[in-house]
C-alpha cells in the first residue's frame, strides 16, 4: 500500500508511515495464546500418532481367498485415504492457529525493526520533535501496541485463510446443555489450562463434537485429576500417555466406541472406580490386572469374549458387572476376587460357573439371567452370605441340594429354565430367611415336604409350571398359602402314618393272643392236630 503524501516535515511522515503500521496491525486476528498454541501443537502430534497407529492396521490386514488382489488393494486403498481425509480435518483446526502463530512471529520482528527505526531517526531529528509525535513516542505507542496484541489471550477468534470466523479456543468446560461442542483443538487447550491449574476434576461428559475419535497425548499432563468424566462422547482410542494419570481414583467412559485399551491403562493403580459400559470392547489387556485398587468395575454392554486371569489380581474388587457380552466361560481366578459382593453375569454365553466361585464368601448378588447353564457347582454352598441367585432363562437341568445351604438367600430365581426343570431340592426348607421365589415356566409337579418351613415366604411365582401339589386354586392363593397347604398335607400324611403304624400294632398283638389253630386256620393253614 502507497503512503499517502501531505506533510512536507520528515517528523510528520514517519508518524505517518506508523500510523499506518499500527493500524494494520491493529487489524490482525486476536493472537493465540501461549497454552493455544500448546495445543495445537499437541493436537498435531496426537494426530500423526493416531494416523500411523491406522496405518499400520491397514497393512496388517488379511486378504481373504475369495477376494481378487486388485479388488482387495482397493479397499486398502480407500482405507487409507479416509484415514488421511479424517487426520486432515482433525488437524484443520491446529494447523491454522500454529501458522497463524508463526505469522505474528514475523510481525513481531517487523514491529521491532520499525521501533529501532523510529528509534534511530529520532536521535537525528530532534530538531522537529515539537511539530507532532516526537520519535520516542512514536517508538513507545508501537510497543505498547505489539503488548496489547501479545496480550491477547483466552478470547482468541482467529481468522480462516478466506477471512471467515473460526471458533473461539476456550480454556474452560462450557456449561449448560445448550452449549456448543468443544473441538478437538478447544479439548486440547482446555486439558493445558487444567494442566497448568493442577485441577482435579475435569467433567466432559458428552461434550466433545462427534468428530472426535481420539484424544490428544496431551492428556497425560492431567497428572493431578482424581475424577475424569469422558463418557457419551464417540471415542474410538486413548492415548497411550492416559497412564500417567496416576492419581486418577475415578474414571467414566460409558458410551463411546472404545475397541480396545493400551497396555498403559493397568498404570492407572489408584483407581477405585471404572465405567466402561456400551463401548465395542473385545478384549481387556493383560495388564488390567494391575488395577489393584479398584472396587466398583462396570463392563457390560461389550463385545467380550473372555475375561484376561490377571482378574484374580482385582483383590479388592466389590461389584463387577458383566452383563451382556459374550462370554462363555468365566476365568477359574475369579475365585480371587474374595471381596466381590456383586456379580452380574446376564445376557452371555455362560455354560457353566467354575468350581472355584464357592471361594466368593462376600458375594450376596449373583445374577446370571439368559445364559446357557445347565448346573450350578456343588460348592455354591459355601456363599453363605448369598441374598440374590437369579438363574432364569438357562437350562438348568437340576439345583443341587448344596444351595440350600446358603441360608441368607432371600431372593431365588429359577424360572423359565428350557431344559424343563423338574424339582425343587428337598432341603430347600433349611433357606429359612427366602422371602421371593420364581419357579415359572417349568416342569415341577411337585413341591418338596420342607417347602412347609418357608415361614418368610411371601412371593412366589409359578405362572405356567403344572403343579399339582399343591393344586392350583391353592397357589393362587399366595405363598403362605402354599406354604400352609405343604404343612397341613405333611402333618395329615404322619398322622395317618401314625394311625396306620398303630393299628398293625394292635393287630399284631392280638393275633399273638389267638389260640394256634384258630390262627392258623385264619392264615389258611389248616385245622391244628389233635
Amino acid at each position: 500500500m502507497a503512503i499517502p503524501s501531505g506533510p512536507s516535515t520528515p517528523a510528520a511522515a514517519v508518524v505517518e508511515v506508523v500510523d499506518e503500521i499500527m493500524r494494520l496491525y491493529r487489524s490482525l486476528p486476536r493472537r493465540p495464546s501461549l497454552e493455544e498454541v500448546e495445543a495445537a501443537m499437541a493436537v498435531l502430534r496426537s494426530a500423526r500418532s493416531e494416523e500411523e497407529a491406522r496405518m499400520e492396521e491397514v497393512d496388517r490386514m488379511r486378504k481373504p481367498p475369495e477376494v481378487p488382489d486388485e479388488l482387495f488393494f482397493v479397499l486398502k486403498e480407500v482405507r487409507r485415504n479416509l484415514i488421511l481425509l479424517q487426520s486432515q480435518e482433525q488437524s484443520k483446526e491446529a494447523l491454522y492457529v500454529v501458522e497463524l502463530d508463526k505469522r505474528f512471529q514475523v510481525f513481531d520482528e517487523l514491529i521491532q525493526r520499525a521501533s529501532k527505526l523510529v528509534s534511530s531517526s529520532s536521535s537525528s531529528s530532534s530538531s522537529e520533535e515539537g511539530e507532532g509525535r516526537g520519535g520516542a513516542g512514536v517508538e513507545m505507542e508501537l510497543t505498547k501496541e505489539m503488548d496489547e496484541k501479545k496480550g491477547e489471550f483466552g478470547s482468541f477468534k482467529g481468522l480462516d485463510h478466506r477471512g471467515g470466523n473460526v471458533p473461539s479456543l476456550r480454556s474452560e468446560v462450557p456449561e449448560g446443555a445448550d452449549t456448543e461442542k468443544l473441538s478437538l483443538i478447544q479439548v486440547a487447550s482446555l486439558i493445558e489450562t487444567k494442566a497448568k491449574k493442577g485441577a482435579v476434576v475435569l467433567d466432559l461428559k458428552g461434550k466433545l463434537m462427534d468428530q472426535i475419535e481420539w484424544l490428544p497425548q496431551s492428556l497425560g499432563k492431567l497428572q493431578d485429576v482424581t475424577d475424569l468424566n469422558l463418557s457419551e462422547n464417540r471415542i474410538m482410542a486413548l492415548p497411550s500417555t492416559i497412564g500417567s494419570l496416576r492419581s486418577l481414583t475415578k474414571l467414566d467412559l460409558h458410551s463411546n466406541q472404545l475397541i480396545n485399551l493400551p497396555d498403559s491403562f493397568g498404570e492407572l493403580s489408584s483407581l477405585t472406580d471404572l465405567d466402561l459400559h456400551a463401548n465395542r470392547l473385545k478384549s481387556l489387556p493383560n495388564s488390567f490386572g494391575n488395577l489393584s485398587n479398584l472396587i466398583n468395575l462396570d463392563l457390560s454392554s461389550n463385545q467380550l469374549s473372555v475375561l484376561p486371569d490377571t482378574i484374580g489380581n482385582l483383590t479388592n474388587l466389590k461389584r463387577l458387572n458383566v452383563e451382556t457380552n459374550e462370554l462363555e466361560e468365566l476365568p477359574y481366578t475369579i475365585g480371587s476376587c474374595t471381596s466381590l459382593v456383586e456379580l452380574r453375569l446376564d445376557f452371555n454365553q455362560l455354560k457353566a460357573l467354575p468350581e472355584a466361585i464357592g471361594k466368593l464368601e462376600c458375594l450376596e448378588i449373583l445374577t446370571l439371567h439368559y445364559n446357557r447353564i445347565k448346573g450350578l457347582p456343588t460348592t455354591m454352598g459355601s456363599l453363605t452370605k448369598l441374598r440374590e441367585l437369579d438363574v432364569s432363562f438357562n437350562e438348568v437341568e437340576s439345583i443341587p441340594e448344596s444351595l440350600c445351604l446358603a441360608t441368607s438367600l432371600v431372593k431365588l430365581n429359577v424360572g423359565r429354565n428350557f431344559a424343563d426343570l423338574t424339582s425343587l431340592p428337598r432341603s430347600i426348607g433349611n433357606l429359612e430367611m427366602l422371602e421371593e421365589l420364581d419357579i415359572s415356566n417349568n416342569q415341577i409337579r411337585v413341591l418338596p415336604d420342607s417347602f412347609r418351613l418357608l415361614a418368610r415366604l411371601r412371593v412366589l411365582h409359578a405362572d405356567e409350571t403344572p403343579l399339582e401339589v399343591p393344586p392350583r386354586h391353592v397357589v393362587k392363593l399366595g405363598a403362605q398359602a402354599v406354604v400352609q397347604y405343604m404343612a397341613d398335607l405333611v402333618a395329615a400324611r404322619e398322622k395317618g402314618y401314625m394311625q396306620t403304624t398303630r393299628k398293625g400294632f394292635w393287630y399284631w398283638l392280638c393275633s399273638l393272643c389267638q389260640p394256634r389253630g384258630k390262627k392258623n386256620q385264619e392264615m389258611g393253614l389248616g385245622s391244628a392236630p389233635a
